[in-house]
């Protein structure tokens, strides 16, 4: 038995790095381009084995050239891909990722087969969907999310849902969610609350508790990650790295909260852990490539920077 589980998207990612973002109808040049594995659920699965954890993957991919070479790298990996469907009615998913100077990135998703998993693939795999931790995104459809957050609350397995990308859901949802995860962006629209800084998303993560979450995590980038619990609210500073590429931030945290939860790591612990998971991956290009393994994190942790 895996102790995380991750359901959620694979992708094949086209990255390229530009002096500056296009305006509207503009064309520039860019200076590199980079072909490599990516979408935030195989990535968070990756981050999490990297992490330390056992994974199983779950998700689907097209009956093509692209969807072998995923399941090849998961399995090299050590993931148990068994649950990764190869649908030859659908091509694998495809983003494409616009990397600045600064590290900032704008990324669009075309999600193919990601879009084809449906709650009745996952309905009855208890061989799958079992572990100490499932942990899901929003890069499948919303039904099957819910789907997948029920079975897991019936079988007593602690939910992390990362409402990543951002898209308002009905309230049904998050009472199933142990453990919510957002960025700023994320828990704006989940809760009309602008965040921007600390009040805010202390403001964001108690109406997020109010509908029914156990815990909210909101990351705020440079500023750290705020935890929203029943007992108040407390903030985990950043680590000071230099960044190059902010692509697999959020996945790097996720992967290595849902690992630290599953060793039994109470949120005081697990929470800094992951903050230095997600700053290693900045200072590296590309999405799983830049995902650390555990002695980077635990290095970084131990520095205190």
């Amino acid at each position: 038995m895996s102790a995380v589980v991750v359901v959620g998207s694979a992708n094949l990612d086209f990255t390229v790095e530009v002096a500056r973002a296009p305006q509207p109808g503009e064309t520039i040049l860019g200076r590199d381009l980079m072909l490599s594995f990516g979408g935030k659920g195989a990535n968070q699965a990756v981050a999490a084995r990297r992490a330390g954890a056992a994974v199983t993957f779950v998700g689907k991919v097209g009956g093509d050239q692209h969807g072998n070479q995923i399941r090849e790298n998961l399995e090299s990996i050590g993931i148990d891909a068994s649950g990764l469907i190869s649908d030859p009615s659908c091509r694998t998913g495809v983003a494409f990722i616009v990397v600045d100077p600064a590290g900032g990135n704008q990324i669009v998703v075309v999600p193919g087969c990601n879009y084809r998993l449906t709650p009745d693939e996952l309905q009855g795999r208890d061989d799958l969907l079992s572990g100490s931790i499932l942990l899901l995104q929003l890069e499948t459809p919303v039904d099957t999310v819910l789907c997948a957050l029920r079975q897991g609350k019936q079988k007593g397995i602690r939910t992390i849902l990362n409402p990543a990308p951002a898209t308002p859901l009905p309230h049904e949802y998050f009472p199933l969610v142990d453990l919510l995860t957002p960025n700023e962006t994320e828990a704006s629209t989940l809760t009309d609350v602008t965040v921007k800084d600390r009040r805010t998303a202390e403001e964001a993560g108690a109406r997020l508790l109010k509908m029914g979450c156990g815990d909210v995590i909101i990351t705020l980038g440079a500023q750290g990650s705020l935890w929203v619990g029943k007992d108040g609210a407390r903030s985990f500073p950043a680590f000071s790295v230099r960044a190059v590429d902010s692509t697999a931030a959020g996945d790097a945290f996720n992967g290595a909260l849902a690992t630290a939860l599953a060793e039994g790591r109470a949120m005081e612990q697990a929470i800094p852990f992951a903050n230095a998971a997600g700053a290693c991956a900045t200072t590296r290009r590309g999405a799983q490539e830049s995902l650390p393994d555990r002695d980077a994190i635990a290095a970084l942790v131990s520095s205190g920077k």
